[in-house]
């Protein structure tokens, strides 16, 4: 009868953190097995070293830790297969094997190594532990996740541009696997705008536990067990002095009162994964969302935040609203659907701050355009020069449109149409195609792109002299090409970057 494999949580470094189960099975185990690296020393054996006594001790050296070697994947392969040998011949004369891993050994443990080589042969039991990211939370004294809130767990050996992104998107997070990563997860936290939220703890729940800022944490002096910790926004806010804390980092004051400022926020064309991380951290700084309702929408509900939804066709006064939040102290997020700065808020924001509210600061973070994202789809339309024109004369007369659309047409240059329709205006389309027929063969390339990036996503390309008003709505754009475009095959349209 063979002996039973038990892969054991010891916590993240105070003894008395241990289980009652994992402190019975390392008792009365008949041999016990750690991981070290090559100086011997074990932080999983230093836990359990009280609770020692005949058991048999298998060290487990690693060959490599964090130095180079041209084949890192391949030595440890084998150090894991050789270690899966000797546990398994003291499971074959029957001896109980207890490897103990610090904190859990599912979560970024190397016992899972040796479970997957092993499992399918002998008894198996894991005994859960206490966490590394538990114990930073805890010495931190604030809640990691409160209420609806996500909590994204990362390893810092990600790329730092994949860190940001994730850190981004997410409520509250906690990076594993410092040390020499540091750095990199320094500049990720700065780039997806967390950095002012994020704690440093180092060796939690033991005697050299360090807690700090991370900001304020110098790179050198950071070992591989430490924890970056990016905690609950929804305690920061419902807790006074949690809240005190955070607003000191923001706070700006005139006149005695607290000022808040307003970001103009792009969310791209539709796709969550266009959202940029810095939009993305501004959208989860922000206190209020205002915005056309349909845009509002796609923002991810966030249960401390006010959302203004209002209807598309008052953008002077939404500014006006958010500036008078951010006036009364708010951070306001005001969003739009592809970038801000074409054809959207950033420009309402912008003129109304410079007129009346010249003390609220204003940001505008750009996304990705509705012609960059339609563009995208087919190729590169938009290759060399190209204008971006409105066909709404809502805002301008229809003869400006004219005006400019000629000149384009006569300039040789694609052009990208934006609102050429809605329920209200039907014979803008036919207009603009009739005349860019005086400047463009019948044959140029048009793409005509519909709800790119949403659940009802058409993208075709038509002849201009082809090109149907009534298929054409408010959620469409069109890209006219050049002279120069070429439409090699269906759905692949491109201006090369060489003229003439």
């Amino acid at each position: 009868m063979t002996g039973t494999l038990y892969g054991v949580g010891v916590g993240p470094g105070d003894p008395s953190l241990m289980t009652v189960r994992a402190v019975d099975l390392v008792r009365g185990a008949d041999v016990v097995a750690y991981h070290c690296a090559r100086h011997g020393r074990s932080h999983a054996r230093g836990i359990v070293a009280q609770y020692l006594g005949t058991q048999v001790e298998e060290q487990l050296t690693y060959p490599v830790t964090t130095e180079s070697t041209d084949d890192y994947q391949g030595r440890l392969d084998a150090f894991y297969a050789e270690a899966a040998a000797r546990l398994a011949a003291h499971l074959d004369a029957g001896r109980d094997v207890v490897v103990i891993a610090e904190g859990d050994p599912f979560f970024y443990g190397s016992y899972m190594h040796l479970h997957k080589r092993l499992a399918d042969r002998y008894p198996t039991e894991v005994v859960p532990g206490v966490t590394s990211v538990a114990a930073a939370a805890a010495a931190l004294g604030r809640p990691l996740v409160e209420r609806d809130e996500v909590l994204t767990v990362l390893p810092g050996t990600l790329p730092p541009d994949e860190l940001a992104a994730r850190l981004a998107q997410t409520d509250a997070a906690a990076v594993m696997k410092l040390g020499r990563t540091f750095t990199g997860v320094r500049a990720a936290l700065a780039t997806s705008g967390r950095l002012d939220e994020a704690f440093y703890v180092e060796r939690a729940s033991t005697d050299a536990q360090r807690t700090a800022p991370l900001a304020d944490v110098a790179p050198d002096s950071v070992p591989y067990f430490a924890v970056g910790v990016v905690p609950s926004r929804v305690h920061a806010d419902t807790t006074p002095t949690a809240r005190a804390e955070t607003a000191a980092l923001i706070d700006r004051e005139v006149d005695g009162h607290r000022l808040g400022d307003v970001v103009v926020v792009g969310l791209g064309p539709g796709a969550r994964d266009r959202l940029t991380p810095e939009a993305a951290a501004a959208l989860a700084a922000a206190d209020d969302v205002v915005g056309y309702a349909t845009y509002t929408a796609r923002v991810p509900p966030n249960p401390r935040q006010r959302v203004h939804a209002s209807d598309n066709k008052v953008e002077s006064e939404r500014a006006a609203f958010a500036l008078d939040l951010a006036r009364g102290g708010r951070r306001v997020a005001v969003v739009s659907s592809g970038d801000p700065g074409v054809f959207a808020m950033a420009s309402a924001v912008v003129e109304v701050a410079a007129a009346d509210y010249p003390d609220v600061p204003v940001r505008v973070v750009p996304g990705v355009s509705a012609a960059q994202a339609v563009a995208a789809r087919v190729g590169a339309p938009l290759g060399h020069d190209y204008a971006m024109i409105s066909l709404s004369d809502r805002l301008k007369p229809w003869e400006v449109v004219e005006r400019r659309l000629a000149a384009v047409a006569d300039a040789d240059m694609a052009v990208a149409l934006y609102n050429p329709a809605s329920r209200s205006r039907t014979w803008q389309v036919e207009a603009a195609r009739d005349l860019l027929l005086k400047y463009r063969d019948p044959s140029t390339p048009v793409v005509v792109g519909r709800d790119v990036d949403g659940p009802e996503e058409s993208v075709r390309v038509v002849r201009l002299a082809d090109l149907v008003p009534g298929e054409v709505d408010m959620r469409t754009l069109l890209i006219v090409g050049a002279s120069t475009s070429r439409w090699p095959a269906p759905g692949t349209v491109y201006t090369p970057r060489r003229y003439g």
